[in-house]
């Protein structure tokens, strides 16, 4: 996958709601349990890494803003 594909991914992650990133993640997960090459099965590793920290990152953000409201 190239550099475009990377940032247009990023751009997406930044904006995507949490549901559409979780189905996503599904889909990936299935395509990855598919696929034999181990080039795009790392690439799938690679996006749902970071499919993860992002959704990780937005509960944290939402604990952290909870705190501040007590």
């Amino acid at each position: 996958m190239n550099h475009d594909f990377w940032k247009t991914f990023q751009c997406w992650l930044n904006v995507a709601h949490n549901d559409d990133i979780q189905v996503k993640k599904r889909l990936l997960l299935d395509m990855h349990r598919q696929l034999s090459d181990p080039g795009l099965r790392s690439d799938i590793q690679r996006i749902l890494r970071l499919m993860d920290r992002e959704l990780l990152a937005r509960a944290e953000w939402a604990m952290y803003c909870v705190m501040q409201l007590r």
